[in-house]
Formats: C-alpha cells, sequence, structure tokens
C-alpha cells in the first residue's frame, strides 16, 4: 500500500514495503522529481539500507562469536514497515525486529522514518533506538534516485579534493585503490560512462550540499547530506536517474574483520539510546 502527503508545493508518496518512496512531485506542472523504476534498468526507487550499508564479504559476518547471514545492503529494504502515524503534510512508519530479523541481526530495535513537507522541502528523518541490554551495531543509509539525464551536474556546496574508492564488480567489495574524482572543484558531469565501474564511494566531504543542476531544464535539487560521512553516487550506465547516497557505514573491503563491532563505519548505539540521521531535499519547481 502507498500512503500519500501533500502540501501546496508537493506531493509525495511511501510505499508500506520496504518504507520506501514512490513519488515527489510538484503540483505546479505535475513534474515528478523521483525516478519510477524499470525492472529493465533498476526496479528501485529509493531503499531504506539497514542494518548494514552495501555488501559483507560472503554475505556474512561474526558478531560475539556466531556467525549471520545478511543480504546486500539488509532487510529493511525488503520488508513491510507499519505506518506509525501520519496528518496532512508529515507520516512516520516503523520497523521493529522480528524472528526473522533476529534471525539475521540479533538485536532489538525500532527504526522509524519520519517523512515531512516544509514549503518546496522534503525532509526525511530516521531513528535508530536500541531496545537491548548491550550496544548495538548497525550502519543506515539512504538510496533516493532522482530524475536527470546525461550532461546534467552535481554540485558540492563547496569546492572539494576527493577521491573515490572502487568495488569490484564480482564480489561488490570495496578494493584498496583510489582514484581522483575532484581537486579543488564542485562539479560532478554525469557521463554516459561515469559509473561504468559501479558507484563513486567519497568521504571526507566538506560541503553540506549537493545540487543536481538540470542543462535544459528547471527543476533542480538541493541535497543537505545529513552530516553522513560517506556519500555514494549511483545509476545504472546512462540511464535517465542519479541517486545521491549519504550513508552511515560502507561496502565491506576484502580486509576480513574478526567481528561486525570491527566493521569499517559501524555504528555503536549504547542500550536506551536514539540515533537520528535526516537527509532534506530542497526541490525548484
Amino acid at each position: 500500500m502507498t500512503h500519500y502527503i501533500e502540501n501546496e508545493f508537493l506531493t509525495v508518496g511511501v510505499k508500506e514495503y520496504g518504507c520506501e518512496l514512490t513519488s515527489v512531485k510538484s503540483k505546479k506542472d505535475g513534474y515528478e522529481f523521483l525516478w519510477q523504476g524499470d525492472e529493465n534498468i533498476w526496479y528501485g526507487q529509493s531503499p531504506v539500507l539497514f542494518p548494514i550499508v552495501g555488501r559483507l564479504i560472503e554475505d556474512k559476518y561474526v558478531l560475539n562469536g556466531k556467525e549471520y547471514e545478511m543480504p546486500k545492503h539488509g532487510f529493511a529494504r525488503k520488508t513491510s514497515w507499519n505506518l506509525l502515524e501520519k496528518d496532512e503534510d508529515s507520516m512516520s512508519f516503523i520497523l521493529s525486529e522480528s524472528p526473522e530479523t533476529l534471525s539475521k541481526y540479533p538485536y532489538k530495535f525500532d527504526l522509524i522514518v519520519t517523512f515531512t513537507l516544509d514549503g518546496n522541502k522534503l525532509r526525511v528523518n530516521h531513528a535508530v533506538v536500541n531496545k537491548n541490554d548491550d550496544t548495538m551495531y548497525f550502519s543506515l543509509g539512504a538510496h533516493p534516485g532522482f530524475n536527470c539525464k546525461v550532461g546534467d551536474t552535481l554540485r558540492f556546496s563547496e569546492k572539494e579534493t576527493l577521491s573515490t574508492e572502487k568495488i569490484d564488480l564480482v564480489h561488490s567489495l570495496r578494493l584498496p585503490e583510489t582514484y581522483p574524482v575532484l581537486d579543488n572543484a564542485a562539479d560532478i558531469t554525469i557521463t554516459e560512462h561515469i559509473f561504468d565501474e559501479d558507484a563513486l564511494i567519497l568521504h571526507g566531504i566538506k560541503s553540506k550540499y549537493i545540487s543536481l543542476i538540470k542543462q535544459n531544464d528547471s527543476h533542480s535539487v538541493k541535497f543537505d547530506m545529513g552530516g553522513s560521512p560517506y556519500l555514494g553516487i549511483w545509476a545504472k550506465p546512462a540511464a535517465p536517474y542519479v541517486c545521491i547516497e549519504p550513508w552511515f557505514g560502507v561496502n565491506d573491503s576484502f580486509d576480513r574483520k574478526k567481528d561486525f563491532s570491527e566493521k569499517t563505519g559501524i555504528n555503536a548505539l549504547a542500550p536506551e539510546d536514539v540515533f537520528n540521521f535526516a537527509w532534506e531535499a530542497e526541490l525548484t519547481l
């Protein structure tokens, strides 16, 4: 089932399955900002990544001496959520532990995602609640895909000097080599082949915002990354969308860790504590 909120500027739809954004539409002219999915290209639209981001070595990890299996990007994106509350311009969904999640991830948790409209802005807040008596380890990420074309530009709010980590295309794991993306510059042009070797994986970013600027269209997106330590930028090569992905976590590398608590980019949450992360898209209508 899909639920909708709206204000005078925007209508936003979210599916219960995966708590996935399915529409961000301008009321002014009907323009759809969000990629609408295509099984022949990429069926997703805006998955929630939890409790891992990316892929684990052999899709497995060890926690406190016990081995578990976990699919790429975790289980939240392929689980039905419950609508927690809703009014005209805001709605929240909740995912909690279940026998199925506990078999993959032995923690009790609440993950609450709240979608809020404020004028021409959409804010998406993720709250992770630790319901255990000990520290809970997790990763969390967003993956919204926005409609765009080859030749459009992603522009950081400050000049950046950044390199990307690369992904092994067979195992979907990070390689040790990095490659330069920006040298005291702000713009990344979306080319036909920029994603031939999978996502750009960036960290050490100074900018608060990254903007998607269309070369022949006024419908831009100013995206607040929410202070995330990693940013993934991805699409299928030459596809008419781009995913702007703020991550609190990252794919495994080939360097196998002894325990999940040692995973690169992992977050540690004390009992009864709450971890909040929000991204925001300001939309030029």
